[in-house]
């Protein structure tokens, strides 16, 4: 009866909508978890610091955030707690918080591919890699084109105000959002600015996908090399891409296939004699290593000009290692950041267990997601309750003054860790994972079981690749 069909409706929708971390369902198969469980968590907070690193700058926009935050401690005279290193990290790391994603997908993409080298099914192989790549773009871009559709609708038809300029109609919207896209998703282009207008945090997903194709290039590479070459072949990119081209984004990527590497040859037992003998070391320099990343990872990033790092207190030594290729120096020290947290992160064990917790795999799980609603989120809501509670911008007088210091709040605290600025997060938190979390079930899985789905309806059938052969001798 209609009762029973509204009852199950509304069980479908609750479902959706409730976030999985509340579930009574374990995150755990078997009562473990798998091997690689603390990266996914690494991943999940990493997204968490993106979040929070855009809302600090943007609420305190009018208080010149972006030279005030993104600078370093003690320059020009400017001493706040929220830049001290190490604090930095969680205030504005959201930089540190890509270069990590970057290092694990060179990590995860390369996994799967290095163990069937290793294993020498190399027919697998192929197929692995092949499948990989059909799936990549439309795995990373459908998301994409539903969440900025969705942008160009907020003032159209809902009449929202967000953060960029409205066309005239919503054919003119269309037509521009169509325009945006066709270029921002060729990833060969050389010129434009490498986002589309209707979410800017969207430039990273380029790089993501030729970082891709770096990998699956270079496993295919090196697929029939020693294990030694490889490790070989791996570094000289990593020195190439650092060293001799601007392309430490691409280090980082191979960064995370020479870890992945390294892992799957300790657990051959596979390692060096003399790397085993100073496992005793284990411990003190994974504690280095986790100083070192948040010591790296609080780099000056207002300006890629050197000269700045240089008139930073304590960075100046710092300055003269960077090298000549690197066009923005602040990729140079996140790269060595990254790659520390990650290797620290699977050999402290409370570090380990903090990221294998069920919220931070749960963030995991939503953070593709997360990373693309958490910025419309951040200029439509997010814009109002900031005016609301006292964090004026100047467009606000005219876009929505109605909510311009509704609920005026004190600003208690240090800069940027303010009452004033939690305050909103008591709403926004909570609603931006939810946007999220529904997001993922309604974009982001079927994006990936719809990619799934059409390599399966393309992919050649054995019959089909006798024939093929067949047809080639």
């Amino acid at each position: 009866d209609w009762t029973r069909s509204l009852s199950y409706a509304a069980h479908c929708a609750l479902t959706v909508v409730k976030p999985s971390f509340l579930s009574r369902k374990s995150d755990k198969k078997n009562g473990k978890l798998r091997r690689t469980a603390y990266l996914d968590g690494l991943r999940g907070f990493a997204a968490f610091l993106v979040y929070w690193h855009h809302h600090c700058l943007w609420a305190h926009e009018a208080m010149e955030s972006e030279k005030r935050l993104q600078n370093g401690w003690g320059y020009e005279g400017q001493y706040y707690f929220a830049t001290l290193p190490g604090i930095r990290v969680f205030v504005n790391g959201g930089h540190f918080a890509v270069a990590t994603f970057f290092v694990l997908s060179g990590y995860v993409l390369s996994t799967k591919p290095l163990a069937l080298i290793n294993a020498g099914e190399y027919t697998k192989l192929g197929d692995n890699v092949a499948s990989a790549l059909f799936r990549r773009w439309l795995r990373l871009y459908l998301p994409i084109l539903a969440t900025t559709f969705m942008m160009v609708c907020l003032w159209h038809i809902f009449g929202i105000w967000g953060n960029f300029i409205p066309e005239p109609n919503f054919r003119a919207g269309i037509w521009k959002w169509y325009i945006d896209l066709k270029s921002y998703t060729f990833i060969f282009r050389t010129g434009g600015e490498p986002w589309i207008d209707y979410n800017p945090h969207t430039w990273s997903i380029p790089v993501e996908f030729k970082g891709s194709i770096v990998i699956y290039t270079a496993v295919m590479a090196f697929s029939r090399c020693t294990r030694k070459a490889r490790f070989w072949g791996e570094l000289a990119l990593v020195y190439y891409f650092m060293y001799i081209a601007d392309g430490a984004h691409f280090a980082m990527f191979m960064a995370g296939m020479m870890i992945a590497d390294f892992d799957l040859t300790a657990m051959a037992n596979e390692l060096p004699s003399w790397l085993t003998n100073l496992s005793f070391l284990e411990q003190p320099v994974s504690y280095f290593m986790l100083f070192m990343a948040f010591v790296l990872g609080s780099v000056p990033s207002f300006s890629a000009e050197i000269q700045v790092l240089r008139e930073t207190p304590g960075w100046y030594a710092a300055s003269k290692i960077v090298p000549q290729a690197v066009f923005d120096y602040k990729w140079f020290f996140l790269f060595w950041a990254a790659i520390c947290m990650i290797l620290s992160s699977g050999r402290i064990p409370w570090l380990k267990r903090f990221f294998e917790t069920r919220f931070c795999l749960y963030l995991c799980r939503i953070s593709y997601m997360l990373y693309l609603v958490h910025g419309p989120i951040l200029w439509t809501l997010g814009d109002r309750l900031y005016a609301a509670v006292g964090w004026t911008r100047e467009q606000q007088a005219s876009t929505i003054p109605h909510w311009v210091n509704r609920m005026p709040m004190p600003r208690v605290g240090p800069y940027a860790l303010e009452f004033a600025f939690f305050v909103p997060h008591i709403i926004l938190l909570p609603f931006t994972l939810l946007v999220a979390e529904i997001a993922t079930a309604v974009i982001d899985n079927p994006s990936l079981r719809f990619s799934a789905w059409l390599y399966s309806k393309f992919e050649a059938r054995p019959e089909e690749d006798r024939r093929n052969a067949e047809n080639r001798a």
